[in-house]
């Protein structure tokens, strides 16, 4: 049957856990004559809507490094950027292809793209989930503290695809998760509500300092994502208040792993002096995404 990943839940019951650990092995057999090549002879297209950094260097490097030849390719240099479906150009790259990454915008082009194709699909961001990424700062979260759970989270800033990632892995392992949003951009309420009544410990308020309070993890992102960028301004003034700050940070845990998802704004969602600052994580955060792919590649083959 085929895998894709599109969200933390297609992994099922106790399998982002397993699955960082599989990213565990992969992250320290780096190199070595240990590490699999279960792509040799195999190919993945990766497809971008959205313009990237960290995804596209991390899905293109796990592609490799596991054997495999990776096809990368812009909207604007396909189909798909003159108007071709997604279901279209997905029957066709799965005739070529064993494996398509697509980042995209609404969540319903990826689904078509999963529903149309015969090969795994992987979830490379969309504007309502980026569960790559997310993943990424579990293991993060996992190797600084040795644990994922019993752990205080805070998310400071907009009720995005970050937040509500981090909404769906509350729900996944009954997290204690404070989302701190300015009025008017918190999460969807009824994801909210999934999380707690799945055993989370989830509270949205509207103070950032009190969320900071005592937290293990502080994460933050931009306060306009891509497609966003004509509501810039309106947002700035709407997210005053929801810096991360030396003070927030004071706040917190003395231990407290502070993560960003990049690319950052200094002086706006994150102080220059936090993020370049003794607490933060953020290039540990980043250099594990090629981890965290290369088992996400594994897992929507059967390799893992």
């Amino acid at each position: 049957m085929k895998r894709d990943f599109l969200s933390l839940s297609d992994l099922g019951p106790g399998g982002i856990e397993r699955l960082l650990d599989v990213t565990e092995r992969l992250h320290q057999t780096r190199g070595t004559p240990e590490h699999p090549r279960a792509m040799h002879g195999r190919s993945a297209a990766l497809l971008f809507d959205k313009s990237s950094t960290r995804t596209r260097v991390s899905l293109e490097l796990a592609v490799h490094e596991l054997g495999g030849h990776a096809v990368v390719m812009s909207a604007e240099g396909s189909q798909i950027g003159r108007g071709e479906p997604p279901a279209d150009t997905a029957r066709v790259l799965a005739r070529l292809v064993d494996v398509i990454a697509y980042r995209t915008f609404q969540s319903e082009r990826l689904l078509e793209m999963a529903r149309a194709s015969r090969v795994p699909v992987v979830n490379a961001l969309t504007d309502e989930t980026h569960p790559l990424q997310l993943l990424a700062d579990l293991y993060t979260v996992r190797r600084l503290r040795g644990t994922v759970r019993g752990l205080r989270y805070a998310w400071i800033g907009d009720g995005n695809n970050m937040a509500r990632s981090w909404l769906e892995a509350a729900k996944l392992l009954e997290l204690q998760l404070v989302l701190a949003c300015p009025a008017g951009f918190e999460p969807p309420r009824n994801e909210v509500e999934l999380a707690v009544s799945a055993g989370a410990d989830v509270t949205v308020i509207d103070d950032p300092t009190r969320a900071c309070e005592g937290a293990d993890v502080i994460s933050t992102d931009v306060w306009a994502s891509m497609g966003q960028e004509q509501d810039a301004e309106r947002r700035r003034r709407a997210f005053q208040g929801f810096c991360v700050t030396s003070k927030m940070v004071a706040a917190a845990s003395q231990s407290v792993v502070v993560l960003h998802c990049l690319p950052a704004h200094r002086g706006e969602e994150i102080e220059a002096a936090v993020i370049d600052g003794p607490r933060s994580f953020v290039w540990d955060e980043a250099e594990a995404r090629l981890h965290t792919s290369k088992a996400v590649l594994l897992w929507v083959l059967g390799q893992a």
